[in-house]
């Protein structure tokens, strides 16, 4: 008998080595799998916006070289002069104003592709992203050619046409608006169609069956259930519209420019490195505060949808 009490100890001794062993395993292998992913973020994100936020507190002398002193000089210079100021109020402007387009077009095409016939979806599902398959810059072109000022733009000869008078479009905020909605428009309907198809169609029908108006039922109901894809989508046009450089350049001109075309301005015509890092740092700031705000409303308000979508 005392041989037979003595031998599970050993077992126990030996499953608690081996449990140990194993969660041990475990995290190492966790590690190894994060690590090359960490790495990449390190690498292409983390130290180059470190470097681009150091800089950006330096200044450039007259002969091109920079101090070595931190100073805030370039910040002061971004909030003081008016142009500068108008800059970053028509990135927000525009970056504002393209979301709220994207939204009101992505609800029916996200609605028509998740509810409709399975052809038309698929059909719709294909015109969405095939704009994607052709470069930016071969899309921005096409929309100087349509917004072309005078009689050699296709709008203004097809308005020529039924006697209304010429409108001029390009090299204005609402031109670079239109492209932006254009090439930014799929990042809207696709986290918006992905949060559509997790609504179960019954919630819909029941409140339909209770009286509820097909108006009612899209703002009491699906309005409220799909917030989280709607603001992924949101926060990505935003995100995107206010940094993009290639149709604010193409279709905005020198008459309405963007912090992306003022970054590129100030390093590689100017020269002013640190100027213009100061502006891709500030261009940062709002982006990455405009994304946590979205996640903390999100999270504040629908907890558990937020976490479906994640």
């Amino acid at each position: 008998m005392a041989v037979a009490e003595t031998l599970p100890a050993p077992q126990a001794s030996a499953g608690r080595g081996g449990l140990f062993a194993f969660g041990n395993s475990r995290a190492l292998g966790a590690v190894m799998l994060l690590a090359p992913a960490v790495l990449f973020f390190v690498v292409v994100f983390v130290i180059p916006v470190g470097l681009m936020i150091r800089y950006s507190f330096y200044q450039q002398t007259s002969t091109g070289d920079l101090t070595s002193a931190a100073t805030l000089a370039n910040y002061v210079r971004l909030g003081s002069v008016d142009l500068y100021r108008t800059v970053v109020m028509t990135t927000l402007r525009v970056s504002l104003w393209t979301t709220f387009i994207a939204m009101l077009l992505a609800y029916p095409l996200a609605l028509v592709m998740v509810r409709g016939h399975p052809l038309v979806g698929r059909a719709l599902t294909v015109i969405v992203l095939a704009p994607l398959l052709i470069n930016v810059v071969v899309r921005t072109y096409a929309w100087r050619v349509i917004l072309a000022n005078g009689e050699n733009g296709v709008l203004n000869w097809t308005l020529a046409h039924f006697g209304l008078g010429p409108v001029r479009l390009l090299y204005t905020e609402w031109a670079i608006i239109i492209g932006s909605v254009h090439v930014f428009l799929p990042m809207m309907v696709l986290p918006l169609s992905a949060a559509l198809g997790k609504i179960n169609p019954a919630v819909e029908e029941a409140a339909a069956t209770l009286g509820a108006s097909s108006f009612a039922v899209f703002r009491r109901v699906t309005l409220p259930l799909s917030v989280p894809g709607l603001a992924v989508g949101a926060t990505l046009v935003f995100s995107l519209t206010a940094s993009s450089f290639v149709t604010p350049a193409l279709l905005g001109g020198n008459f309405a420019k963007m912090l992306g075309t003022l970054v590129e301005e100030q390093i590689l015509v100017v020269f002013d490195w640190p100027f213009g890092a100061a502006i891709a740092t500030l261009l940062t700031i709002i982006v990455m505060v405009v994304n946590l705000a979205s996640v903390w409303l999100i999270e504040r308000r629908f907890p558990s949808r937020a976490a479906e979508a994640g």
